[in-house]
């Protein structure tokens, strides 16, 4: 496993003590078994996005503090170089890269995402709130609950993001989408 998710395992481990949950408190409020959430906290399994957002959500602090590390302080702009925003690496086919990390007291959570062709079967996640993608470049697969859409460039989509839902790149090419998870 990587030393990014290892690192975002020791943060939630740190930060559920520091608001007094006890191991079994936090997994039952993430919907998640007692084994299961200790090997997040001791960074032996990928974090979905979903996890990762509901986790920030129980401890009551912004998302980029769990996937980085450090607070955000920004409060009247946050602008992000092409290329930059915070980069996290989950599973082999997704790529994040948040846009707006040092921004604090979001009511959105922008990011970049690219999803390289992967044959196995999609894994859904839900979380709450709103979401809006948008496709950059390449085409996906949106499945949420029982359905799907197919999306190319241009096309966009916004959801009820407490629907199970997953994205795939479809072809052989990567896609590139904006997703910005509305609060």
């Amino acid at each position: 496993m990587n030393t990014q998710i290892k690192d975002i395992g020791m943060r939630l481990s740190f930060m559920r003590e520091e608001v007094e949950l006890s191991v079994e408190e936090m997994a039952a409020k993430l919907g998640v078994d007692v084994d299961t959430y200790c090997a997040y906290e001791r960074g032996e399994m990928d974090f979905s996005f979903s996890f990762m957002y509901n986790a920030a959500e129980v401890l009551g602090i912004d998302v980029s503090d769990l996937i980085s590390g450090n607070a955000p302080t920004l409060s009247m702009c946050c602008m992000v170089k092409k290329g930059e925003g915070y980069s996290v690496k989950r599973e082999d086919e997704y790529d994040y890269k948040h846009l707006a990390y040092t921004f604090r007291n979001k009511k959105a959570e922008p990011f970049l995402v690219t999803i390289t062709p992967d044959d196995a079967p999609p894994v859904m996640h839900g979380h709450e709130g709103q979401e809006f993608n948008y496709v950059i470049s390449g085409k996906m697969k949106l499945y949420i609950g029982d359905i799907s859409y197919e999306l190319s460039k241009g096309d966009s989509v916004y959801f009820d993001s407490s629907v199970p839902h997953a994205e795939v790149a479809m072809g052989d090419k990567e896609a590139q989408f904006i997703a910005v998870v509305i609060k």
